[in-house]
């Protein structure tokens, strides 16, 4: 009797140790497939984003921002969004709907589009908001509502695609807001422009992440945010575009 219980009672710490020992591999199996999903090399780009080495004339359609060259749309308006003394990011507006293009610094055979995309959906998730990571047309991209407080001082929720594509030595990030982020023919505009953007990452040494300083185009003024200003003549992409605006900064969610 006594013997039985004793070999039993032995019994049950190696059962329990064999379980642990268990999830301790499918722990660790877990953390290994994420680490090598985010740690994907650059995919194929052959519909864009496009490096400055792949494209023949940039600036031809495009608006020269110094690290970046933006399509031109009918009917657009660009923004800047600035960061200290440095111009970090463009934002183009159409109508009711906009895209903010940034582009960072990125490892030479690494892409980092993975591991950007679990640090803002933590963070939004920590903000109590809800994440969607989908494959859409431009890709995998994080489909968020995200919470806000309204003019009226009631909370409410903002809906945001957060897009991106890893390039040689480079990301490209966009933020699609308005009704670009819920309604899919609003969307193919500013996902075309999203596409045929150019990045000019330059040769020098540049930190993983760093951003891509912008600058302003030749002819273009600085209108402060809110300041209405005349029409102008009609430009090569039929008016909009020569208006630049100091906009709010759309700053990663972390």
């Amino acid at each position: 009797m006594f013997g039985r219980r004793k070999k039993n009672e032995a019994e049950e710490p190696a059962k329990d140790t064999t379980l642990q020992q268990e999830r301790a591999v499918s722990d660790a199996d877990e953390d290994d497939a994420v680490q090598e999903r985010l740690s994907l090399p650059p995919a194929p780009r052959p519909d864009g984003p496009w490096d400055a080495s792949e494209v023949k004339n940039p600036g031809e359609g495009r608006v020269d921002l110094g690290g970046l060259y933006v399509p031109g749309v009918e009917g657009m308006e660009l923004r800047v969004e600035v960061a200290g003394d440095a111009i970090v990011a463009a934002t183009v507006v159409l109508q009711d709907s906009a895209v903010q293009l940034q582009a960072f610094a990125a490892p030479r055979n690494e892409g980092i589009w993975g591991e950007v995309r679990e640090e803002i959906a933590a963070g939004i998730t920590q903000q109590g908001g809800v994440i969607d990571e989908v494959d859409g047309p431009l890709g995998w991209e994080l489909r968020a509502q995200v919470p806000v407080q309204l003019p009226d001082g009631t909370n409410g929720v903002q809906v945001v695609r957060f897009v991106g594509v890893d390039g040689p030595r480079w990301f490209l990030r966009g933020v699609i807001s308005g009704q670009g982020a819920v309604q899919p023919q609003a969307a193919g505009v500013l996902e075309h422009i999203f596409r045929d953007t150019v990045i000019v990452r330059g040769e020098g040494p540049m930190a993983p992440r760093d951003p891509i300083v912008l600058k302003l185009p030749d002819d273009a003024q600085m209108v402060p945010d809110g300041v209405q200003q005349e029409p102008a003549e009609q430009s090569r992409f039929g008016g909009g575009v020569e208006r630049l605006e100091r906009g709010p900064e759309i700053t990663e969610i972390r």
